[in-house]
Parts: structure tokens; sequence; C-alpha cells
């Protein structure tokens, strides 16, 4: 089947690849990351790439998370087209807070899916299952060699469900433990191998920010991390296809001198000020994933009771040490582009080196092992944006991470 010459996706317009359209989502990868390893010497492809391609930095949404983000590259749109504003959502009608990673919480189709209709085969690898579904949304994974599947769970990869059959089998690399930079590795290594086999139209690969949070920009086990990409990128360059590589967010400190991380925790002032338990602080962080981060990070909403003065509120949050930015539901859907019924009453980001918790008593950091770098803030929002063919892209702030597909499938259909 002949792909259609252009698909028209959530009021875009992308034209069909001529040669396979690659995105790698480089998860928590702040710009630094590729700085420090270029000027090792360990990236020697991406260096290339940089000097004959097009090299710009772009801003992911916010809040800087996983899950918006990714799904803002799915859709080509923000939050507020999509609907995915968080990992994590309170549901005030039901009372209940879950995560948002069903496919009942998308609210678009998703370019992939619509790829597929119009004849493309589609690729999509990612290193937590988390976004599986999601990303895979409306996918019909037959034989046309469509495939969607996690390293996290490539034991047991079925046909039906995934497209492929035990995907650690097919790519001989075993199943890696979700907390370590194997999963990502998997993530690049079947990228390469369904290139070479399957060569998909269109396929995405996004990795995990496992080494972000536990590791700075320079670090040497930061460095090896992107050395190990570098040979994938390389690889998939070398095979012919038009390759975008970004991120859903960028990666800062969040500690004291001391290495203890440096948290306001916002539950236990709005408890003084509205009364225990009658406002109710929602971390979008909090994924199954705390680990590396303990549900802290720089992005929070809260519902406020209907008795509370909101602007009162907001100017007390506002003159806390480390606070950047506090404003309404109302400012926070414009400016942010978030879907106002899956938000809080106020929208709190934090500054670059502090982040946002519920209590003292309320994250479990006894697993951070390392002084705590996290996201989700306006300082994590700055990401790369690398096109390996020179087309013309803008900058931020008019270029967004969301943009990538559109750019990928641009740059393979010249």
């Amino acid at each position: 089947m002949a792909i259609e010459p252009s698909i028209e996706v959530n009021g875009r317009t992308y034209p069909a690849p001529k040669s396979p359209a690659v995105v790698i989502c480089l998860d928590g990868c702040e710009p630094a990351y590729l700085d420090e390893a270029i000027d090792a010497g360990l990236m020697p492809h991406l260096k290339r790439i940089r000097q004959a391609g097009t090299d710009r930095l772009a801003h992911s949404v916010i809040p800087s998370f996983t899950n918006p983000n990714n799904l803002s590259i799915a859709t080509g749109q923000p939050p507020a087209v999509h609907g995915i504003c968080g990992n994590y959502l309170y549901d005030p009608d039901t009372g209940e807070e879950v995560m948002m990673n069903d496919i009942r919480f998308l609210r678009a189709p998703t370019i992939f899916s619509r790829f597929q209709q119009a004849g493309a085969t589609v690729a999509i690898v990612t290193a937590k299952d988390k976004l599986r579904a999601l990303l895979g949304a409306e996918l019909k994974l037959e034989a046309d060699g469509t495939c969607c599947f996690s390293a996290e769970r490539s034991a047991t990869t079925s046909l039906d469900e995934h497209g492929m059959e035990k995907a650690a089998d097919w790519l001989g690399m075993g199943q890696p433990d979700v907390y370590s930079a194997e999963l990502s590795e998997f993530v690049f290594a079947a990228g390469v191998k369904l290139l070479q086999e399957r060569k998909p139209d269109l396929m995405y690969l996004t990795t995990t920010d496992y080494i972000q949070h536990k590791h700075a920009p320079g670090d040497p086990v930061a460095n090896r991390f992107y050395e190990m990409f570098d040979r994938y990128l390389g690889q998939l360059d070398e095979m012919g296809a038009a390759i975008v590589t970004t991120a859903d967010h960028g990666m800062k400190p969040k500690h004291k001198s001391d290495g203890s991380p440096d948290v306001i925790y916002v539950q236990t002032i709005l408890d003084e000020i509205c009364g225990a338990g009658n406002a109710r602080v929602i971390l979008p962080i909090t994924d199954p994933y705390v680990v590396h981060h303990g549900a802290l990070g720089s992005f929070a909403t809260a519902y406020l009771p209907a008795s509370a003065d909101h602007q009162d509120i907001i100017s007390n949050l506002s003159a806390l040490d480390g606070m950047l930015l506090v404003i309404s539901k109302a400012d926070a859907v414009k400016r942010f582009q978030l879907p106002d019924d899956r938000i809080g009453d106020i929208v709190m980001i934090s500054d670059e080196n502090i982040v946002i918790g519920t209590s003292e008593e309320g994250h479990d950091l006894a697993a951070l092992n390392e002084p705590l770098r996290s996201h989700g803030g306006l300082t994590e929002q700055v990401v790369p944006f690398i096109v390996n063919r020179s087309i013309d892209v803008p900058a931020a702030p008019e270029l967004n991470n969301f943009d990538a597909i559109f750019y990928a499938t641009t740059a393979a259909s010249q």
C-alpha cells in the first residue's frame, strides 16, 4: 500500500517520508550532556551531524515531565489538545488519584496511528512500559511490520499485542533492569535492528532518564551513556534515516550543599493556611519509578477549598524562597496550554535548584543514593533539537520538541 502524499493529524499536515523518518527522545537530556560528551571526544557522530545538519534548541511543554512531552511529540500538539498533563492526576469528581497512562485519558489521535491509516509502517520502542499503551493507541499491530513494545517488558511481548514476539529474544539482549542504562540501550539497539529488518516509514525511540537523575553532565557515567548512544546514532544515520534527536525535558540539581534534597513542602504550608486536609497538593511527576526522584519535581498543582482566598494563597506561596512562579488555573491554562479540567486551582513552579513536595513524611527518600536531580519546571524546558540533515528549522521559543515528527518527515521527504 502506497503512503498518502500528505497526512493531516490534529490540524497539522505532515509530508509522506521517502526514507525512514526517525525521532529519538532522550529522556532528561539537558543540552549540557551532549556538549560535555562531545567536548570529551565521545560523540563523533553527533558532532558531525551538528556541523553538517541542523542544530537548534527547542522548548518542551510544561510541566516538563515524561508523559506530557512524549504525548505532545506523538500528537504534534500541547497538552490542551491531547489531554495528558502529567504522569499522575487527581479526579475531583471521584476523589481518586490515578496514573495518567491509560488510553482513556488521551483526547487526540497520535501521528503514529494516522500514519498507519495512511499506509505507512510504524515502529515504536519505549524504555518503560508506562508509555507504550498511550503511544500505541489505535495502532493495528498486524503483519504490516508495525510494532510498539517496551524494553521493560521485552521478554514477554506478543505479536498480537505488541507486533513483536518476545522482543528480548529477537534482539538477543535479554530484558534489562528498569533501573539501568541498559534499558535505554535496548531501545537504541532495537531501533537499529528494526531499521535493518523492517525499514519502518516512521520510527519513535524514547528512553529513560535513570542516568540523568543520578549523574550530572560531564560525569563519567553520563559520558559513557552518551558515548553508547552515539554508536547507535551513527548506525541509524549510516542506514539513511532522517533523524531528529530531541528530549522530553532537561534536568537540574535539586539539592543543598550537604547533598540532601532541597524541598518546599507545600501540603504542610497549605494545611496551616486552609486547615489540615482541606487543600490537596498533586505532584504530577509521580509514577511507579520513584527510586531516582522520590516523586519530587519542580511543578505541582493544588486544589483549594471553595472558601479559600486564592489570590492571598498565591501571594503567600509566591513569597517563599525558591518558588519561581505561582499562578491561577486560568493563567496556567493560557500560558502553558493545559487542559483546564485536569489541573487544580493553582499551579506552582519552583526554581532551578529546588523541588516541590507534599509533606516531609509523604516522601520516601531512602532510595536516593545520590544528591537529587529532577525536573518539571521552566528551568528544565530547554532541550536539544538536532536533525541529521540540513533543513530550515526555527529556534526556541517558536520551536517546540513536539515539532520533531514534522521536521523528521520533512527531512525524510526531500
